[in-house]
């Protein structure tokens, strides 16, 4: 059995969900895809693929063997063009995650311009609040903002997001400029929390190298930056975020900054990577230009 061809042939498969289908596009005989696909699966010595007379579907095993398989036939093609200059030769697929501000903000204005120089890269960008796996998930790198947890991933730091307070206009004509700290006791906080039920810390100060939280009024906590910040326009609170995710609402005049003197701790922004003897060109390159990107962006 041809293992390269076999994995080939199974994706194909996957890919339409039909064996007359793949063995049409490929111009094969369906018998002779089916016995490839079979002598696979007793290699392997698991099923990949549930087989109805309607469609077939891919099986746990096969979700998974269907990743890795994609990524290893990527990283065939890009190993033959490894000695090319030709950004043109660069090709398969990266799977990216970051801040949904992040996103919408850094990445995706600045994306066309990486695409058209590697046009044989697909990507996949997740961007969510949700912490994802990045090895069981099959992410090739993925973008942290905060002080990182022991996760056996290769961590690199590139830059530092400075933090501010802000408030709507609405929210100080009505409850008025806070000026101290004290001053917050009878001011709304809008609280951030990933899981809801966590009591809410307060309002982070940071001088001396040293964090102290102030307790505020306040009767809302949010599980989504997206959601943080519209209830900040809304006029429900003040909030502390990164200035870049809040800078155009600051120079349109939705947002104003407030006690400027009292910020919570800068939070770094850091590239993580599953450690891997050799990362293949794509994420290699993906992972420079990202950083230089992230470096302009952050203040």
């Amino acid at each position: 059995m041809d293992k390269i061809h076999a994995m080939q042939l199974f994706i194909r498969v996957a890919e339409v969900e039909s064996f007359s289908r793949a063995a049409d596009s490929l111009g094969l005989p369906k018998g002779s895809v089916s016995r490839q696909i079979q002598a696979l699966e007793n290699h392997l010595g698991t099923r990949l693929l549930h087989r109805t007379t309607r469609r077939v579907q891919l099986t746990q095993d096969g979700m998974v063997y269907f990743e890795r398989a994609k990524d290893l036939l990527s990283n065939l093609d890009e190993l033959d063009g490894l000695f090319q200059q030709d950004s043109s030769s660069i090709s398969g697929r990266l799977r990216v995650d970051m801040p949904v501000t992040m996103a919408r903000n850094l990445l995706i204005p600045r994306l066309p311009t990486f695409l058209q120089q590697y046009p044989g890269i697909e990507l996949e960008l997740s961007s969510s609040d949700r912490l994802v796996d990045v090895v069981r998930e099959g992410f090739d790198c993925v973008v942290r903002v905060g002080t990182l947890k022991d996760s056996g991933l290769i961590a690199r730091q590139i830059g530092k997001l400075s933090i501010i307070n802000c408030a709507s206009p609405d929210y100080l004509s009505r409850f008025g400029y806070p000026e101290t700290l004290d001053d917050l006791a009878d001011h709304a906080v809008i609280h951030y929390a990933v899981n809801l039920g966590s009591r809410p810390s307060g309002f982070e100060v940071f001088s001396d190298n040293a964090t102290r939280w102030i307790k505020t009024g306040g009767m809302l906590t949010v599980n989504s930056t997206e959601t943080y910040h519209a209830a900040c326009l809304a006029g429900l609170g003040i909030i502390q975020a990164p200035r870049t995710g809040v800078r155009e609402a600051l120079r349109s005049g939705k947002l104003v900054e407030v006690l400027p003197q009292y910020r919570a701790e800068s939070m770094p922004v850091s590239l993580l990577y599953p450690h891997r003897r050799n990362l293949s060109r794509r994420v290699h390159l993906f992972m420079e230009w990202l950083s230089g990107v992230v470096k302009d962006y952050v203040d």
